[in-house]
């Protein structure tokens, strides 16, 4: 069974013992999350879709840990202008584990 979830205005395509980077969270690690915005859920031989959201489903989580990502490297210049300015940016992300889909 799989489930598009909605987190933090972004959708994620999850599936039960699946990993994935969510935009930071501040809870601590270990603590459990309850997702309610569940857009669809599917199987092989089933497929629901909300209008906007599936009633009663939710995606069950556990957090593991926090971290960065790769650094993006920004760079601004103008030309016959002697402006260059390099800028580098690391954005936070949550991992958590689907613990399971509830319909």
């Amino acid at each position: 069974m799989y489930a598009v979830v909605e987190i933090a205005g972004r959708q994620y395509k999850v599936v039960a013992n699946d990993r994935v980077n969510i935009p930071l969270n501040g809870e601590q690690p270990g603590t459990k999350l309850t997702f309610e915005r569940v857009l669809l859920v599917g199987d092989d031989k089933k497929v629901t879709v909300g209008s906007p959201t599936v009633k009663g489903a939710r995606v069950q989580a556990t957090i593991l840990e926090h971290g960065r990502e790769d650094k993006i490297i920004v760079f601004k210049k103008k030309k016959r202008k002697g402006y260059r300015v390099t800028r580098g940016h690391r954005q936070g992300y949550t991992r958590v584990e689907i613990n399971g889909i509830v319909v």
